[in-house]
């Protein structure tokens, strides 16, 4: 199991960032362009538009949204207003203010509009765990349950949230399941073959359902378990358990983890949380761009 990053980290972009804005504004503009933009607008009229906030939430892809206009109009000028991570409180908030070609503004702004909504609503419903696990310690973790092509961005948005991540991917975590399970037919055997077989810097975890499973999971010299879909009383029997007889063995609880139960869940004694809800139950915020031409073009 990996622990993710420490902090936030986006703004440089990466190449999975770049690779989402590239077939993003492939697909909205196809091979014609904006062809609505090109019969109205004359050829490099300037403009200027405002980035804004209509609703509370935790602002996340400022930088991605630069990148957006960029791209279209490597002279844009973008200056944000708020950083990620700010907690806006609506009513047309400025986020933002992005000036340069009207051309790329307008071909550029449903994308922009998309990311900033998408990656600061994981951010405002993320900050909403955070805000109930307080003062428990415990550490609140992602899941893989993200958009295929945007799981970069989607987790450092639970990271701006305030939250952590798990896994990045398959490659950098071993954790066995329920379907590895099956093929191997026990925890100890499972948990003996990954630890005979992966390199000793991957941490080993296991998923169990029982008390049984634990005690074999910690037998057999797994690092951390998945206490998988476990009412709070067994929960609680499987951290007694642990804090006697494996007092090093990483404890997580995951699955059906929720708002409303969340912090139940934290006090019963686990090290970490780790919710998909997080990306997959995370709504859109409402972000809008208002626009104006400048110069002649505003004629």
């Amino acid at each position: 199991m990996s622990g993710g990053a420490a902090g936030p980290r986006l703004p440089g972009l990466d190449a999975d960032a770049w690779a989402v804005i590239r077939a993003g504004l492939a697909e909205d503009l196809g091979p014609s362009g904006d062809v609505t933009s090109q019969a109205l607008i004359p050829e490099g009229a300037p403009g200027r538009a405002h980035l804004l906030a209509r609703e509370p939430l935790v602002v996340c892809g400022l930088s991605v949204a630069a990148a957006v206009f960029r791209h279209l109009d490597p002279d844009a000028v973008f200056v944000p207003r708020a950083q990620d991570g700010d907690h806006c409180g609506g009513e047309r908030h400025v986020l933002a203010e992005v000036s340069g070609d009207l051309r790329a503004l307008l071909a550029g702004e449903r994308l922009a509009l998309n990311l900033l909504q998408r990656l600061s609503g994981i951010a405002t419903f993320t900050a909403r765990f955070v805000a109930e696990v307080q003062g428990t310690h415990v550490r609140l973790v992602d899941t893989r349950k993200t958009t295929p092509g945007l799981r970069t961005l989607e987790k450092y948005a639970v990271r701006v949230g305030g939250a952590h991540n798990h896994r990045m991917g398959l490659f950098d975590g071993v954790l066995i399941k329920d379907n590895h399970l099956a093929v191997c037919g026990s925890v100890g055997q499972a948990v003996g073959r990954a630890r005979a077989r992966c390199h000793s810097l991957l941490r080993i975890q296991v998923e169990v359902e029982s008390l049984r499973q634990l005690e074999e999971a910690a037998a057999a010299g797994a690092d951390a378990v998945l206490l998988d879909n476990m009412g709070i009383p067994e929960i609680r029997a499987c951290v007694a358990w642990a804090r006697e007889k494996a007092p090093d063995l990483l404890l997580e609880a995951s699955g059906g983890v929720r708002l409303d139960n969340v912090r139940a869940i934290a006090e019963a004694g686990v090290h970490q949380v780790s919710a998909g809800a997080l990306v997959h139950q995370a709504r859109w915020v409402d972000v809008s761009m208002d626009i104006q031409a400048t110069g002649a073009a505003a004629t």
